[in-house]
């Protein structure tokens, strides 16, 4: 089986993937520089595998220790998920997402290319379709983007495709996720609330764990059935499992792959709330303020072709979501400062 290296490894996506990983029989070694994370998180990768987790704390745009880390691990594929991710915040640090995002991902495909490691996953986004002018979207569909995050997702596939162009040796899987949410099942690991959370659920969460006093919905005039933001909620498991398909599929593959991980059904602000309150038992008060810079009214996916050339589709149901994440939660309300 094959030895992955994991790019900030202790983010949210990230140790769920890193779960998966080892259940599987990789072997995996992870890197982060904890700016968004902390290493609590590899306790519990441990208490749910039975295996110890292999973690380099540094930062991905430090070619030598990236340099070393191949070496020395003999890494033969790297899933990146290291990148500054808040949409809102982008648009207010836009120098700050295009220097570690665009930074670290020419860092490690210069040290993958010296090394001769030329599989790579790559974490991308939904945001990379901008405003689609229709839905489900389709990976075929035209590409922009409305903010600086998304830019930086944009522009960190145009620089794979590019690199795949100039070396057919690279392969290539782009994840394009739609809206991760929930935690795992077992309560121990979940999104790590800091702060003011830049997404819907974890708000919705600190809500109903009587941490925020409500929540605040960003626009109650869209074109949609209730007037509030659609999107397409994904539980953080199955995008995890979404990964270790890639892995699979790359490894026996001349090409790359480029698919959407959504589950094709959008929901709106309130639908989450509804379901949230009743995962929780607990009520969601709202406020509607106004849109936030960025944002679009409807976005979710046809994920037809990951299920297609992965056999992947999303297993998990709103109210899965809705009850891991409150079982998360509930028992870690600080996330990982408890």
């Amino acid at each position: 089986m094959q030895t992955v290296l994991l790019t900030g490894a202790t983010g949210y996506i990230a140790t769920h993937t890193w779960i998966e990983l080892l259940q599987a029989g990789y072997r995996v070694v992870g890197i982060d520089n904890l700016c968004n994370s902390s290493p609590k998180v590899l306790g519990r990768i441990e208490t749910v595998t039975g295996m110890k987790p292999v973690f380099v704390q540094g930062d991905v745009r430090d070619r030598a220790l990236l340099d070393q880390i191949l070496r020395d691990h003999a890494i033969e594929a790297v899933v990146h998920f290291a990148a500054l991710k808040a949409v809102g915040e982008s648009v207010s640090m836009p120098l700050a997402y295009y220097d570690n995002n665009l930074g670290s991902l020419l860092t490690l495909c210069q040290a993958m290319e010296s090394a001769g490691i030329y599989t790579l996953v790559f974490s991308s986004s939904a945001t990379v379709y901008g405003n689609p002018h229709t839905v489900p979207i389709l990976e075929d569909f035209p590409l922009s983007a409305t903010n600086p995050y998304g830019q930086t997702k944009l522009m960190c596939e145009q620089i794979l495709r590019d690199l795949e162009y100039a070396n057919k040796k690279w392969r290539i899987g782009y994840l394009r996720y739609f809206n991760p949410v929930g935690a795992h099942e077992s309560g121990l690991l979940g999104e790590d609330p800091r702060g003011i959370p830049n997404n819907l659920m974890p708000y919705v969460a600190r809500v109903a764990a009587g941490k925020l006093e409500r929540l605040s919905v960003f626009g109650g005039d869209y074109p949609t059935h209730d007037g509030t933001g659609v999107r397409d909620y994904i539980h953080v498991v199955d995008l995890a499992r979404g990964h270790l398909r890639a892995l699979d599929y790359l490894a026996g593959a001349d090409h790359g792959i480029t698919v959407n991980l959504g589950t094709g059904q959008g929901y709106s602000v309130l639908d989450v709330v509804a379901a949230y309150e009743k995962a929780s038992g607990r009520p969601i008060p709202y406020a509607i303020v106004a849109r936030r810079a960025g944002d679009i009214a409807t976005c979710y996916a046809n994920p037809a072709l990951a299920e297609r050339l992965l056999g992947w589709r999303a297993e998990k149901t709103l109210d899965d979501m809705c009850r891991d994440s409150w079982r998360w939660q509930s028992a870690y309300p600080d996330g990982f400062n408890d």
